[in-house]
């Protein structure tokens, strides 16, 4: 491991935890310290209230294969999304196999994804968006109809009282999932815990970052129970911190992370309460999203197992709230506001008068306009059945662009010192799902000349059937893997 023997993980969410993991199996004799400000793992976006649950996988995620101007369907992203999940299903299957996380509880589970659209050109657009997608062997298995008969045989509860002279269209992939990160950091973290070498603190919060003389960290950390301090000096640290993530950014210093900003977007869903209403529907449905709005606002009716518990969601309605996590602080924004990315989030904000726009409304609505929106999906849904629940909070990236100014930027990225001894990931959505693949990356940036190495490579290997390959261009390594982690992970074969 050369020099990085200390390492420092701040945050106990899914990234710290998969990141944790990874060294761990890579490097046994590794030293991990993590940090976590709440009381409890994984209670923040990893949790299962917080998170959509989605396990992202592009199959029905329509904002994720967008037209282009030439009218043709972009894939490109869908198929690295879709690559991305079947990764973090291998790595998942890895420690289900070799009874490193907990068997006796599914934090994985099977539920058709679907895509639902109404109008000629929506329906035009799913229909391209089919033919585009399916000669790759990761998405082949999907279906399409425009028949009113088939998809009510799919999802019967979305149909009861619709027109059937309506013009709708669906596609339906019966290998998607639902994810409960919370339940996988969890695991990961009992794991962490149990090895040589592990130490994991709740209850503590990083206040700073400084860089010493000698190239390595000092970090300041609380103890909020007891409000004592102490500095800990390590030899690379990764800030997996959520929405916190920018904040200790800014105070590393790293001239790597000027120009960065970040706006927070918060959550609400729409939760069934009538359980005989619940049991009625089991599919994720995703629609397309408002014109303006940002890419996690996505309208679906979702089938969601929360702890266990069997669930009916609808949403997510947009709002805006100036903390970063929501566990956080209302000055979370305005303190995030330095002299460096000023003019990016100024410029970002004139570019996104749309978005803007879309969050006013969407503050704005009524429970009666919410309500509407439900009716589209779900025409017989009765008021009183529903009640609202606000889910997490995100922060998506503001990035300084030499052209505009600054441009707001959706997704996930990793901001890496340049002698590689900090590392941190901001932004949002598809994060989780994709979380084993942005850990490789941070791997691979940080520690290239280990991840060339013959014994991480057999590692590497022995963890991911498919490393080193690629699931896009293999069909049959594709679904040779897909088979092997189904199998694994107790998930159904499609028929």
């Amino acid at each position: 491991m050369a020099r990085k023997k200390n390492f420092t993980l701040i945050g106990a969410g899914i990234m710290s935890a998969t990141l944790g993991v990874l060294l761990k199996q890579l490097a046994p004799e590794a030293q991990l310290t993590i940090y976590e400000r709440l009381d409890q793992v994984g209670a923040e976006s990893s949790d299962a209230w917080n998170n959509a649950g989605m396990g992202h996988s592009a199959f029905c995620e329509l904002n994720y294969t967008p037209l282009r101007e030439n009218g043709k369907v972009d894939i490109s992203k869908a198929l690295k999304i879709s690559e991305a999940f079947e990764v973090s299903k291998q790595l998942w299957a890895y420690l289900k196999e070799n009874n490193l996380v907990p068997t006796d509880q599914a934090f994985i589970n099977d539920i058709d994804h679907m895509s639902f659209v109404w109008g000629p050109d929506n329906m035009s657009f799913l229909q391209q968006r089919y033919a585009a997608l399916t000669p790759y062997a990761i998405f082949e298995d999907m279906k399409y109809t425009e028949d009113f008969d088939e998809i009510a045989t799919w999802v019967p509860l979305m149909m009861r009282g619709r027109n059937r002279k309506e013009e709708i269209a669906a596609t339906r992939m019966e290998i998607g999932t639902d994810v409960n990160f919370g339940a996988i950091t969890r695991s990961m973290i009992a794991y962490l815990k149990n090895c040589d070498g592990v130490e994991i603190h709740l209850g503590h919060e990083v206040k700073d970052l400084a860089r010493g003389t000698d190239g390595r960290w000092h970090v300041d950390v609380e103890d909020l129970a007891t409000e004592k301090e102490k500095t800990t000096i390590s030899d690379f640290v990764f800030i997996g911190a959520g929405g916190g993530a920018l904040t200790l950014l800014e105070k590393s210093d790293l001239p790597e992370g000027r120009g960065y900003g970040g706006f927070p977007v918060s959550g609400q869903f729409l939760v069934c309460t009538n359980p005989d209403i619940v049991l009625q529907h089991e599919a994720k449905v995703y629609g397309k999203a408002a014109t303006g709005s940002p890419p996690m606002s996505v309208p679906h009716l979702d089938t969601r197992m929360l702890n266990g518990v069997r669930s009916l969601l609808f949403g997510p309605y947009a709002g805006f709230s100036t903390k970063f996590l929501k566990n956080g602080s209302y000055f979370d924004l305005p303190l995030s506001i330095e002299v460096h990315n000023v003019w990016p989030m100024l410029s970002a904000g004139l570019h996104n008068i749309g978005l803007t726009k879309y969050l006013i409304e969407q503050v704005l609505q009524s429970p009666e306009d919410r309500f509407a929106a439900l009716q589209q999906y779900y025409p017989e849904a009765r008021f009183e059945d529903w009640e609202l629940a606000t889910a997490g909070q995100r922060v998506q990236i503001i990035k300084k662009d030499e052209e505009e100014g600054g441009v707001l930027k959706f997704g996930t990225e990793i901001v890496s010192a340049e002698d590689r001894s900090l590392a941190a990931l901001l932004g949002a959505s598809p994060g989780a799902s994709t979380s084993v693949s942005i850990m490789l990356d941070v791997l691979r940036t940080c520690f290239p000349d280990q991840m060339a190495s013959t014994a991480w490579q057999k590692t590497l290997k022995k963890i991911f059937p498919s490393y080193g390959e690629s699931l896009i261009k293999n069909g049959e390594l594709c679904r040779r893997v897909r088979d092997y982690t189904t199998e694994v992970l107790k998930l159904e074969t499609t028929g």
